[in-house]
């Protein structure tokens, strides 16, 4: 067997185990009420939003934070925290 097809092999294989478990957390999401749960479960604990990260106070609560915090530093500072890249700047109406 020539290594260019176990290379294919291997990332079809990677694929469908990809899809499987994006499935398996459609259905989990489905069963357990989707967005509902989680706004419960802030509620339950007091939280004035659902924590989604536990690094920054920007990440944390992007609803509490202004534009200019994960710039507080430098204005050209690189982003220290992972989860930043990940959560968009809260909007301004």
């Amino acid at each position: 067997m020539r290594p260019s097809t176990r290379l294919l092999a291997a990332a079809a294989l990677a694929g469908l185990a990809l899809l499987g478990c994006w499935l398996h957390a459609r259905a989990l999401r489905r069963e357990a009420g989707g967005h509902a749960a989680a706004a419960a479960l802030a509620s339950r604990l007091g939280l004035t939003d659902l924590a989604l990260f536990t690094e920054a106070r920007y990440t944390r609560h992007p609803t509490q934070a202004d534009r200019f915090a994960p710039f507080q530093d430098h204005p050209g500072a690189l982003e220290h925290f992972p989860s930043g890249s990940v959560v968009a700047p809260p909007r301004v109406e």
